[in-house]
């Protein structure tokens, strides 16, 4: 039986609004982020860049960090970013390598 990985991600738009989510496929969420699939914020603020993300064995600790990070000021938000992403760089970018090394939740 596989085990599934959930995800607490944040995605910025160019002038840094940000966008707080959850889900299982990671690199499919994304995508669909980027292609304005479903609308919404993301599409509206144009949060294209994933630029940070943290991974969980457990659905139920992924939405209680979701959560956590939505009741944040922005400030606390940017500040857990830079820590990891000082550069707000695109960590999609690079799939095959980021995805394996980057975000330990």
């Amino acid at each position: 039986m596989t085990q599934r990985i959930y995800y607490t991600y944040i995605m910025a738009s160019s002038s840094r609004n940000l966008y707080v989510g959850v889900i299982s496929n990671l690199e499919q969420r994304v995508m669909q982020h980027k292609e304005d699939a479903f609308g919404g914020f993301t599409a509206r603020y144009r949060c294209l860049r994933l630029v940070w993300f943290e991974r969980y064995s457990w659905v139920g600790q992924a939405i209680a960090r979701e959560k956590e990070l939505k009741g944040w000021l922005r400030a606390r938000k940017i500040a857990l970013i830079q820590q990891e992403n000082p550069t707000w760089v695109d960590l999609s970018d690079e799939w095959g390598t980021k995805i394996r090394l980057y975000g330990e939740g």
